[in-house]
């Protein structure tokens, strides 16, 4: 399979790799030219290569590609970034599955698990099209961006359960500890896209997610007909995997997209995570429109539950 066409990557680089970069392009007659808020800008048969006085550098247009593995990073950033992960880690461009979720930690809002196949083409667009473990995006507009490109990625093949506060509720009940629900929204997702086998090509080899429970057999016994066929794979920081990284992108887009529309039926903005400004918007919310309301839009085994509700905490 031929390299995808890479027409733009951009990096940081210090002082001094900026340094050797504008040396190495000068010794090799770069046309330098004037660009707005650069330091400088080096034009060759096409490419453009712009640092600008962020630190940022572009380069842009026509073997692009050449340019980042043949001397960006052997030169310059002493590392192979692209391209390379394949001879390094086989494991790369291996299909698969990733599987994450979102929400688990924060008090309003669904418990949302995402799960998605990718094969090497789907790795390689990705990796060019700056996808990464969704903690490491900053903002809820970046993450409905990159969630967009993984939705209409040829080749992929996605399934997202979100898990609403009154369902997560009933199911806390029942089973009791949030391992138990993850281990069966992660074993769902993972049916989910095994049903849809035929578009998986090729099948995938394993199934990766980050480990949660002290025991794989947690997820694995949770596993359903077509899942157990499968390769599980649970390991701890998995999101380094950039299938599990989609996964939480796509979980992460759910999870805000839900959480906005629990704000808007309650007239009320409600915040993320579980700290103070949680306490604060709880207590309003059970002040005004009654303890109920909680059932709706939070978990209520929480113990930000308790303390909006003016009773005492579970203990730990």
């Amino acid at each position: 399979m031929g390299e995808p066409a890479l027409t733009s990557y951009t990096c940081k680089l210090d002082d001094a790799q900026a340094a050797q970069l504008k040396a190495y392009l000068l010794e090799r007659d770069y046309e330098m030219r004037a660009v707005p808020h650069t330091r400088f800008a080096g034009h060759r048969n096409k490419l453009n290569v712009n640092f600008y006085k962020s630190g940022k550098l572009l380069v842009q247009g026509k073997g692009t590609r050449e340019f980042v593995e043949f001397v960006l990073e052997p030169e310059i950033l002493k590392e192979a970034r692209l391209g390379y992960e394949a001879e390094i880690n086989p494991d790369f461009i291996r299909p698969r599955l990733g599987v994450d979720e979102s929400g688990k930690g924060d008090f309003f809002g669904p418990l949302v698990i995402a799960g998605v196949y990718v094969n090497e083409s789907v790795v390689r667009h990705w990796q060019e099209k700056g996808i990464k473990d969704s903690k490491r995006v900053t903002s809820d507009k970046r993450i409905g961006e990159l969630a967009k490109i993984i939705r209409s990625t040829p080749g992929c093949v996605w399934t997202v359960v979100p898990v609403g506060p009154e369902t997560y509720n009933r199911m806390h009940k029942k089973m009791r500890t949030v391992n138990q629900m993850l281990a069966w929204g992660h074993a769902r997702v993972i049916e989910n896209l095994l049903e849809r086998g035929a578009e998986m090509v090729p099948p995938p080899e394993r199934a990766i997610s980050d480990q949660f429970a002290r025991s794989k057999s947690t997820v694995a016994n949770a596993l359903m007909e077509l899942g157990r066929g499968l390769e599980l794979v649970q390991r701890h920081k998995a999101e380094e995997d950039l299938a599990v990284a989609g996964a939480s992108i796509l979980a992460r887009d759910v999870f805000v997209t839900k959480i906005d529309e629990l704000s808007e039926k309650v007239g009320k903005k409600l915040p993320k995570g579980g700290g103070a400004p949680v306490d604060v918007a709880a207590k309003e919310l059970v002040a005004e429109q009654g303890a109920a309301i909680l059932d709706e839009v939070a978990k209520v085994h929480f113990r930000n539950a308790a303390r909006a509700l003016g009773l005492p905490e579970p203990p730990r």
